[in-house]
């Protein structure tokens, strides 16, 4: 990590935080394939850029609904209280705060949120609950608080790592599919440039294999470590890998694949000295995403979607390269699903 920047997977730690999509009518997946395709939804869901109201000099989310059309935004983060309970940023009550009254502000102007739950940094659910079906309790006080047609599992850094968590997540929001028929599931994971890496590939596989019926396997295209290239043709080469990757576990056929994965990038300059991501390679995702009808097109994060007072560098409220005031945000906007 780069102390410059604070990465999407690795956010400030004075924050106690860590750090998407619905798909159009799936095609059949082959015969003994294990999950039934998912009903088609309205697009706006699956360009709800990440916003997180803890960290990063947040901009009011109305002022962005109003500034750029978008709708829904993804909300970081819930993680544990230090037990198998579920507060913002491990500490903030889930209602009757301003996480809470943000949340009825965009509902107010017509809006709507994904919550994210995990993400790199804090203690997470996955580890400290001990079951599936606790865990599936847990992220259910997160559903029941809002009314939530959506939910974001960022699953990152030891619950990513960890195949026994892995497992508990799979089989938790296996739960959550079968007590709130209709709600939307991502799962949002690091990745190389190739596509999933082997822990992403099992993570899949378990889906698949438990009859999940997860909505957008989503990866975050950066932070690579190396690539080739722009980051924008990077981004497209680490989709092709996941889209091999849930069409081998489910049995989809290629349509079908391409309307379960997902990307959540990241505006401007990342973690890495090599990585600058430009609003063109977001126009090349955004034409790849029309291309393909993935499930969703997103990116951390709306707190850094402006220019850098001063010309400095990037960092949680910033993207560190020269741009007008949402200038990614409007992009990903253009995306209908």
């Amino acid at each position: 990590m780069h102390a410059v920047v604070p990465q999407r997977r690795l956010t400030v730690a004075l924050a106690g935080a860590g750090c998407l999509l619905l798909p159009l009518i799936a095609s059949a997946p082959r015969a003994g394939a294990a999950v039934a395709p998912q009903a088609a939804a309205s697009g706006a869901m699956a360009v709800a850029p990440y916003e997180y109201l803890g960290w990063g000099n947040p901009q009011k989310p109305t002022d962005v609904m109003a500034a750029t059309g978008v709708k829904w935004f993804t909300l970081a983060f819930i993680l544990s209280d230090g037990g198998c309970n579920p507060k913002w940023d491990g500490s903030r009550a889930l209602t009757g705060g301003s996480d809470e009254s943000a949340i009825k502000s965009i509902r107010g102007a017509g809006g709507d949120v994904v919550v994210s739950v995990g993400g790199w940094s804090g203690n997470k659910l996955g580890e400290k609950c001990s079951s599936a079906s606790a865990l599936a309790g847990a992220y259910q006080k997160v559903i029941n608080a809002y009314h939530l047609k959506a939910l974001d599992i960022d699953i990152e850094d030891t619950e990513f790592s960890n195949a026994t968590v892995r497992q508990r997540v799979v089989g938790a929001l296996k739960i959550v599919k079968s007590s709130n028929p209709g709600v939307v599931t991502y799962v949002t994971m690091g990745t190389t440039p190739n596509g999933p890496d082997a822990n992403g590939k099992d993570l899949i596989k378990k889906g698949a294999a438990a009859g999940l019926a997860n909505d957008g396997w989503t990866i975050m295209p950066f932070d690579f470590g190396s690539h080739s290239g722009s980051m924008g043709s990077a981004t497209v080469s680490a989709l092709e890998g996941l889209k091999a990757a849930v069409k081998s576990a489910y049995g989809y056929d290629d349509g079908a694949a391409y309307r379960h994965i997902g990307l959540s990038s990241m505006n401007g300059k990342t973690d890495e000295s090599d990585e600058t991501v430009t609003t063109g390679d977001f126009q090349t995702m955004l034409g790849y995403a029309k291309q393909h009808h993935i499930a969703r097109f997103t990116f951390w994060a709306v707190n850094r979607d402006r220019q850098c007072s001063g010309g400095g560098s990037a960092g949680d409220s910033c993207g560190g390269v020269g741009q007008s005031p949402y200038a990614f945000t409007k992009i990903v906007s253009q995306y209908a699903g």
